[in-house]
């Protein structure tokens, strides 16, 4: 669980992060899934978008892919998400959490 502090954080680093998945009309798949356990692993911070032909919101996704990637949200604002989740490699240079 996140702190105020540290979720403010991740935030910040977070507002400069540019979406780097989409979430479109066949909603979330197990492929998604696995795509976005792959960038949490590559990156720990993930922005993804929610296209506007979806039939899900950003919140609900948001909610499901932590549900089930035992990822933190950070941020949600409007089509658009933040999560983080720390990575498991061990040569990987961690976000520094305060």
């Amino acid at each position: 669980m996140l702190t105020t502090k540290q979720r403010a954080h991740l935030r910040g680093l977070g507002n400069a992060l540019e979406p780097v998945m989409q979430i479109g009309k066949e909603g979330l798949s197990e492929n998604s899934y696995e795509a976005i356990n792959a960038l949490l692993e590559a990156r720990e911070l993930v922005k993804i978008k929610v296209l506007k032909n979806s039939d899900l919101r950003a919140r609900e996704v948001c909610q499901m892919v932590c549900d089930k990637l035992e990822a933190e949200p950070v941020q949600v604002i409007g089509s658009n998400f933040i999560i983080y989740r720390t990575s498991s490699k061990k040569d990987f240079k961690h976000i520094e959490l305060i």
